[in-house]
């Protein structure tokens, strides 16, 4: 199915613009890092319209794009918040529940009518991705949740999978009423336009770095508007929280790049059985499609 590969292919991408992001959070800073996902994307993004052209713009594009840019600006941010106070592992894997909020979002305000089948393979998938995660952080399975009582980055964790849903349901419906190209662009217009006076406050120390490290913040920019077109596309195709499902194969990615090229094979054998409970969830999303 057309829409298995794009997600795939977003997942790909996704994994090496977090590569780029890793990289530039260690020598600069989260909201600097941000920005330049928000800002580099756009002339590609740019790139893509002018290829595609410009499509007949229906009502509601303007609300698309405002409501998108708050949504995805929100979700980042708690999740900078979030990752700066409790470690990753836990962030992940509390963070990886957003897709079970998509479900919810898709039906309320998209009218997707996802099959049992389905249903039950994003909820499979879910629990793979989570299991993977506090197998691979060798904590207990319900430690996640048993932070959130004690620890206040879940709950920032938890406020950007709420905002993360609405984000994926707002740049579809942006992308029906133009295009997935058009959609990608708008709306990261908007992100960047909004974020921009606050980076300056908060990282205007770091703008001077730009140019020393401008090849990242390139790569950054393409990476982020390959796997966003991919996905956008994708989710104009089917449900919303199928695509999401499936681009959640980014962690295996990310997994055999490093057994690959890092030495990092004793790791994978830590999480085999989650990645196994993941793909059979996968494999249920598609037959459910």
């Amino acid at each position: 199915m057309t829409w298995v590969l794009l997600a795939l292919g977003s997942a790909l991408f996704q994994v090496l613009r977090n590569m780029v992001m890793k990289r530039l959070g260690h020598q600069l800073d989260e909201t600097i890092n941000v920005w330049g996902r928000f800002t580099f994307i756009l002339p590609f993004a740019a790139l893509g319209v002018l290829t595609t052209g410009v499509p007949e713009l229906k009502p509601g594009v303007l609300l698309y794009c405002l409501l998108f840019a708050g949504a995805q600006i929100a979700g980042t941010q708690f999740l900078a918040m979030a990752l700066h106070v409790s470690p990753i592992s836990l962030v992940t894997a509390l963070w990886k529940l957003s897709v079970l909020l998509l479900v919810v979002w898709g039906v309320l305000a998209l009218n997707e009518t996802p099959s049992l089948l389905g249903v039950l393979g994003v909820v499979v998938s879910v629990i793979g991705m989570y299991l993977l995660n506090v197998e691979r952080a060798r904590v207990g399975f319900w430690a996640p949740l048993v932070a959130l009582v004690r620890d206040p980055g879940q709950r920032y964790t938890l406020a950007s999978a709420f905002f993360f849903a609405p984000s994926v349901v707002f740049i579809k419906k942006l992308a029906l009423v133009s295009s997935p190209t058009f959609a990608v662009f708008a709306g990261y217009v908007f992100c960047a336009a909004i974020i921009t006076p606050f980076a300056i406050y908060r990282s205007g120390r770091h703008f001077k770095q730009i140019g020393t490290h401008w090849w990242s913040f390139v790569a950054l920019g393409a990476f982020a508007a390959i796997s966003t077109w991919f996905g956008t596309t994708a989710y104009t195709m089917t449900v919303s929280s199928y695509v999401e499902a499936v681009k959640q194969l980014e962690l295996v990615m990310a997994l055999v790049v490093g057994w690959l090229f890092f030495g990092e094979g004793a790791r994978v054998k830590v999480i085999w059985k989650g990645c196994v409970v993941m793909l059979i969830g996968l494999v249920l999303v598609v037959l459910g499609s």
